[in-house]
């Protein structure tokens, strides 16, 4: 089990400081990032996806790949848009995951709750919480030494907004 760990919360007040946190995120993104991402049906996962993908450079649509599974695009660093909402633990394992956690680009997952067990143990997990008609809670915990790093660095410094 991995003992580092590092959690920040952002308080997002609408879809600018959203896109200010996703556009930090991107910022620091290297091969084999893995970003676990939750929250309820509408809270912004696919906006936060959307605006990631922008700052890795992406120009093309990204939408939810609900019903594809995963998604690739390229940018600065290939993205690998996932959303295992509609499959079981067991599908996700067939689904050969580990091939992208590891691979040349960065993982996004959306329902990442759905499969923790797949997940590597060293990753962010961005959990976005509404809590208003615009406002969001976004915690983030990094685990690992790497992920812990960057919730240490925006603790200390923020999102430029």
């Amino acid at each position: 089990m991995n003992k580092t760990h590092e959690q920040w919360v952002f308080e997002s007040h609408g879809i600018a400081d959203t896109e200010a946190l996703a556009s930090a995120l991107a910022e620091q993104a290297i091969a084999g990032m893995v970003i676990a991402l939750d929250g309820d049906l509408g809270a912004g996962k696919t906006a936060f996806s959307q605006k990631f993908a922008w700052h890795l450079g992406i120009r093309e649509v990204v939408n939810s790949p609900t019903f594809t599974l995963i998604k690739e695009y390229e940018g600065r660093l290939p993205l690998y848009h996932m959303d295992v909402y509609r499959i079981s633990l067991e599908e996700a394992d067939e689904l050969g995951l580990d091939e992208y956690f590891y691979g040349a680009g960065v993982s996004l997952v959306e329902w990442s709750s759905i499969i923790p067990e797949l997940l590597p143990e060293d990753h962010l997990h961005v959990q976005i919480e509404t809590t208003g008609p615009e406002d969001r809670k976004i915690t983030l915990d990094g685990y690992g030494e790497t992920y812990a790093a960057m919730c240490r660095q925006f603790r200390q410094n923020g999102v430029n907004r």
